[in-house]
């Protein structure tokens, strides 16, 4: 039995009716969703199936546009007024029976005013409505489709488009820690840095490098590498090695002077 069942009058924005089944039919199977004209079979008695399909259904979109209460009979007189019409007594049957209605305000078409409604209608002004735009027809209904798949159980665990947002959201948590572990640490052979005075090389595994650090520097697990800031003859080379999570270890090499420099 299909879950949603979409109401509508003829005359009066079928076309967005025909849109909202369309979208509904796609994310949750055509099976949850009743629209007359694709889902009452050849031979069927239409006001048996019509009948059948609101009192099975969950929830009641009632597409109401500009002229929904305005559209008139074969009498002359609005539609509405008469009590064989089916529009009227979908929605009656819904309300009687408790299913959630929610009425789809199409284009400009203003809130539900309860004097114009039969009696057996006035409640319909009472329902909290959505509105659908046809400049912004896809946001809207992806809206709609979100609101039913939140309120009907049944619909949300059968959401084609939740199970595709689930699938993608798992792709790529499975790629983030791969490529992560791929970052970790940067191998390199040899790995030359030009200072004041000369050129220094570092040969291995090299997880940081620091050039003329200017204080204490910690930068995590791994070997710290500090190139000194070099100047006059380059003397006075200080190198320091470790790993961070420990003891740092450094070593300094004592500045050799020539004989013969008087400072």
């Amino acid at each position: 039995m299909p879950d949603v069942f979409i109401n509508y009058r003829t005359g009066d924005e079928e076309s967005v009716a025909t849109m909202i089944a369309r979208e509904l039919a796609r994310r949750f199977g055509a099976d949850r969703v009743f629209f007359a004209s694709n889902s009452i079979e050849p031979g069927r008695r239409f006001p048996v199936e019509l009948v059948k399909a609101v009192e099975g259904c969950e929830a009641l979109l009632a597409v109401v546009g500009p002229r929904w209460a305005e559209v008139r009979g074969d009498d002359g007189r609005p539609a509405l007024e008469a009590e064989h019409d089916w529009t009227r007594r979908e929605i009656q049957t819904a309300l009687d029976r408790g299913v959630l209605v929610i009425p789809v305000l199409v284009g400009k078409a203003t809130r539900l005013d309860r004097a114009v409604l039969p009696e057996d209608l006035r409640e319909l002004a009472d329902c909290q409505y959505r509105r659908f735009d046809h400049r912004n027809a896809d946001a809207d209904l992806a809206a709609l489709g979100d609101d039913l798949a939140r309120l009907l159980p049944g619909l949300g665990t059968a959401d084609r488009d939740a199970r595709k947002e689930r699938k993608q959201a798992e792709v790529k948590s499975r790629r983030k820690p791969a490529q992560d572990a791929g970052h970790t640490r940067m191998r390199t052979r040899d790995v030359e840095q030009r200072v004041r005075g000369g050129i220094g090389n570092l040969n291995g595994d090299l997880t940081t490098f620091v050039n003329e650090p200017q204080g204490p520097v910690n930068t995590g697990r791994g070997h710290q590498y500090n190139a000194p800031h070099f100047e006059g003859d380059n003397t006075g080379v200080q190198f320091t090695a470790g790993d961070n999570s420990g003891t740092v270890h450094q070593r300094f090499e004592r500045d050799r002077r020539r004989p013969d420099d008087g400072r």
